[in-house]
């Protein structure tokens, strides 16, 4: 296996973490991140993150897991982190079918088996991860339980606005508009560009430094804002997922009170109706839960650690 970089100053995370590159079915490259648990391992924690995200800002979740058994292997997705780009504009984020992802899932899970990583499985997913990871279960990906935070679901769209972003998406997606930036959004990363004071991510402003650090350190770690193809991509996911029913496999979801970025109220209409499933809330928390307030993260994380040890008996 190739090595990759891991910039562990900026991961904090448990000490031997590695990274490796592998190739996809369809010949991108991308990387994969490996925490190893500490002492007897009980499974091992499939993470996926969120659209923009990287290996590194989840260096101190995988800090929580590997304490208590558990490796956590982490995904770059295509497009993001130090993964192939598929963009002229390296810091847009595009992906030219939202199936793609799948790609990356296959090729997450040969590494976790060419790392022999033991099993049994679980998924913790974020936003974007949170869209991808429920695709996966319901194409038949084969894990013991999943925990999803704040899961891209549903996106937050004006109720004016929303019949005009599906008309415009549709109509560019064939055309070299469809690789345009999407209304209301930049080419630099948000903590790059947007203050601390009302942000959309977190409530905890040493996490948000430490957010805006990391890329400030490693710029070629960022993208900005989505293209109006991923846009429409995501739009007719979410879409067909939606009428799709919830696998039958022990989840957790969580939400903060103060979620302003995927759709509260697609979270709350699945997790209702899944089968042994259960919503957490967290007050005056924002999208961010695995870098929110302490307390929020803690108690988010040791829900998951839960899930997943009575989920591995």
């Amino acid at each position: 296996m190739e090595t990759a970089p891991l910039f562990t100053d900026l991961a904090n995370g448990p000490k031997g973490g590695a990274a490796y590159w592998t190739r996809t079915e369809d010949g991108l490259r991308i990387r994969l991140g490996h925490y190893a648990a500490e002492g007897p391992a009980k499974g091992t924690v499939l993470l996926f993150p969120g659209r923009t995200e990287y290996i590194e800002k989840y260096g101190m979740t995988a800090g929580a897991f590997a304490p208590v058994g558990y490796h956590s292997l982490i995904v770059d997705w295509r497009g993001q982190g130090l993964s192939d780009r598929m963009h002229p504009d390296p810091c847009a984020g595009h992906v030219e079918y939202f199936d793609d992802y799948q790609k990356d899932v296959s090729a997450t899970l040969e590494m976790a088996r060419k790392l022999g990583l033991p099993k049994p499985y679980h998924l913790l997913s974020h936003s974007m991860g949170g869209c991808i990871a429920l695709r996966s279960l319901v194409d038949g990906l084969s894990v013991a339980s999943a925990a999803f935070s704040a899961p891209m679901w549903g996106i937050v769209i004006e109720p004016s606005l929303r019949p005009a972003a599906w008309i415009v998406t549709s109509l560019v997606k064939r055309t070299p508009l469809a690789r345009n930036y999407a209304p209301g959004t930049a080419q630099k990363h948000y903590v790059l560009f947007n203050e601390f004071d009302d942000n959309t991510l977190t409530s905890d402003r040493e996490m948000f430094d430490r957010m805006r650090h990391q890329l400030t350190e490693q710029p070629n770690l960022a993208i900005g804002g989505p293209t109006l193809r991923w846009l429409n991509e995501a739009l007719i996911e979410m879409r067909t997922l939606s009428k799709l029913p919830s696998p039958d496999i022990p989840a957790i979801c969580a939400i903060g009170s103060n979620e302003r970025i995927v759709s509260a109220d697609r979270i709350e209409d699945r997790m209702k109706d899944w089968p042994n499933g259960r919503l957490i809330r967290y007050d005056a928390a924002e999208h961010e839960l695995m870098v929110e307030r302490s307390e929020v993260r803690d108690d988010w994380l040791d829900s998951c650690i839960a899930l997943f040890d009575e989920a591995g008996d």
